[in-house]
């Protein structure tokens, strides 16, 4: 059992900076890839970036990439999500999530624990 506890988001204007941080406690965090999901009021979950266990491999979704970075320490049990040049359009509740194995790195499906979430408002 993995337990996921996001944190750092707000309410922010547009080009804005935020740095949400996802703790885990439980299983050893180093054996799991990582990711965030974001959902927004009447859509769907979407995928916004993954890390592998190793932080050997990352991938982002198109609309992100460049302004975000996601990184880890696996140290601290701690998965980051360094949000620049924030937009209104990256306003969504933003998940941690977490999956022993996968290929599909942008599919929730694939991920078997999940945080509560912390919302990210962007004001234009």
């Amino acid at each position: 059992q993995v337990q996921l506890v996001e944190s750092g988001g707000g309410l922010v204007q547009a080009g804005a900076s935020l740095r949400l941080s996802c703790v885990a406690s439980g299983r050893t965090f180093s054996d799991y890839h990582m990711a965030w999901f974001r959902q927004a009021p009447g859509k769907d979950r979407e995928f916004v970036a993954a890390i592998t266990y190793s932080s050997s491999i990352t991938d982002y979704a198109a609309s992100v990439k460049g302004r975000f970075t996601i990184s880890r320490e696996n140290a601290k049990k701690t998965v980051y999500l360094q949000m620049n040049s924030l937009k209104p359009e990256d306003t969504a509740v933003y998940y941690c999530a977490a999956t022993f194995w996968t290929t599909a790195f942008a599919k929730g499906g694939e991920y078997t624990y999940w945080g509560q979430g912390t919302q990210v408002t962007v004001s234009s």
